[in-house]
């Protein structure tokens, strides 16, 4: 045996015997609901999601921070509690203090690389289309960061463009919903997909690698090709869950995302017939982009990768479909801040049995770390979800969710939402009109069993209160009349 051959049987025994770095595969699916069969609705076709879901562990009440997308994947990306806006990761740029999760693992001997909608911009950059090389929205993070834009000519183009190159103009002029006859490639996920599958093709030659993909649908406008629209066009679809603007002080608004395209004239709050429809081109879009994950995950086993990859599907916030007459995201209802998130590793334990412990996606990249066998850094504010990975039935712990002008506690039982304003709302999900009925002014104990649960989540780490929570706690103790100084209660809470 020649001393090259002796060399690689070596490096392969070392490799097995000490366990080599696992890949990872992250899938961000934008304004995806947990509306799909292996979340327990029947009338959506999910069947690549719901596969991933048999092989791991769907997390039924996951939480993000931020019902918006930037802020929202801000969050995933560095760990930590962040600004509400979607300008949130450049604002980032602009001072980094601590690595992002690609910069991490890529410091750690990862490749790192993005295709499609990872960050907020597609392709992370800035400028007027999205294009400026000298923008970046995460510096020093990863080694490829890629958007092919075809068609669409760049990223912005891409972000919300229908079918053959059409680009959002005037978003009046652009239909709220299409399906157009053709392949996948007549919208830009086609193009994502594809290039994401010649990236998994030369990074199974650089192992290991981190690979984030981001698929824009079903992100507005509802666009997708025919062909998945078509097992809908008869189906039959549940009725909308309290689809009535709620009374009083809320997160509510005008639905001013989903309202400003192309409607032909129509109200979904006042057209049941369109509604539907609506609701069906959702749907068409959430079965488009179930078929690209099923494409990812097919090149993972045609390359046998499968073996040494953890896979993770994430959505990056909820939507409403109609919900407390709300077309879209940014309120602070169960409906925004409620998606998907599936963890699936080689050998998991009991794998497709479903958690129901709340959980984060702050909780993300502490779980990465775990599952890599790398430390977690001590500035993140999540926490691994390891013990739930190996149990099911392990606890989870309550949820922190912000907007520009309020924020949310989510507990096992209740919601609790703090406004700038010292208004509050309380909802009780043991009941059956949930978030429905504001009980606050009825119950005041029950905030300070809402803000217990808050402060021992926030606490991580040894991690001081932000000052977005620290102002939030002295709102909530100055309505109940409860009064420390300033310095007893960082003391108190950090």
């Amino acid at each position: 045996m020649n001393l090259t051959c002796f060399s690689l049987l070596l490096v392969i025994f070392w490799s097995v015997h000490l366990g080599a770095k696992p890949n990872i595969l992250l899938i961000c699916v934008d304004d995806l609901r947990p509306e799909l069969n292996s979340f327990g609705a029947n009338h959506i076709l999910s069947p690549n999601i719901d596969r991933l879901a048999s092989q791991g562990r769907p997390f039924l009440q996951h939480y993000v921070q931020a019902p918006t997308c930037g802020a929202s994947r801000y969050t995933l990306l560095t760990g930590q509690y962040g600004p509400a806006g979607n300008n949130a990761l450049f604002d980032r740029a602009k001072n980094l203090k601590f690595p992002s999760l690609p910069a991490y693992f890529n410091q750690n001997g990862y490749q790192t690389i993005s295709v499609g909608k990872v960050s907020h911009h597609p392709g992370g950059r800035g400028g007027k289309d999205w294009d400026d090389k000298s923008s970046l929205e995460m510096p020093n993070s990863w080694d490829r960061h890629i958007l092919p834009s075809g068609d669409w000519l760049h990223p912005r183009g891409a972000m919300h463009g229908l079918a053959n190159g059409e680009i959002r103009k005037n978003a009046k002029e652009m239909d709220v919903f299409q399906s157009e006859n053709g392949e996948d490639e007549i919208y830009p996920d086609g193009l994502i997909i594809n290039k994401a599958l010649s990236q998994l093709d030369q990074m199974s030659k650089e192992k290991p690698f981190l690979l984030a993909v981001g698929i824009i649908r079903p992100h507005l406008p509802f666009g997708a090709p025919a062909q998945y629209m078509n097992v809908y066009r008869d189906k039959p679809f549940p009725k909308i869950i309290n689809p009535t603007k709620p009374d009083g002080k809320t997160t509510w608004h005008g639905s001013g995302e989903f309202m400003k395209y192309n409607r032909w004239n129509k109200d979904p709050n006042r057209d049941p017939a369109f509604a539907l429809e609506v609701r069906k081109h959702y749907a068409t879009c959430v079965t488009y982009a179930d078929a690209l994950v099923g494409r990812l995950l097919a090149k993972l086993d045609q390359l046998q990768l499968r073996k040494n990859t953890i896979v993770i599907l994430w959505g990056d916030h909820g939507w409403h479909l109609g919900e407390h007459a709300i077309w879209g995201k940014h309120s602070l209802f169960e409906e925004s801040l409620r998606s998907p998130l599936i963890i699936s590793y080689p050998k998991i334990p009991k794998p497709g049995k479903s958690a129901n412990g709340i959980v984060e996606t702050l909780d993300i990249f502490p779980t990465l770390c775990d599952l890599a066998k790398l430390p977690i850094p001590n500035f993140i504010h999540g926490q691994s979800l390891y013990s739930i990975l190996k149990d099911p039935n392990a606890d989870g712990h309550s949820a922190i969710s912000y907007s520009k002008n309020a924020h949310s506690i989510r507990t096992s039982r209740y919601r609790l939402i703090s406004h700038k304003e010292k208004y509050f709302e309380l909802y009780d999900h043991s009941t059956t009109e949930r978030e429905t009925k504001n009980i606050a002014s009825k119950n005041p104990t029950i905030f300070l069993s809402c803000l217990s649960n808050f402060i021992s989540n926030i606490c991580i780490n040894n991690n001081c209160v932000t000052i977005i929570f620290y102002n939030l706690i002295l709102n909530i103790f100055s309505t109940f009349n409860i009064h420390f100084s300033n310095n007893n209660l960082c003391t108190l809470f950090c």
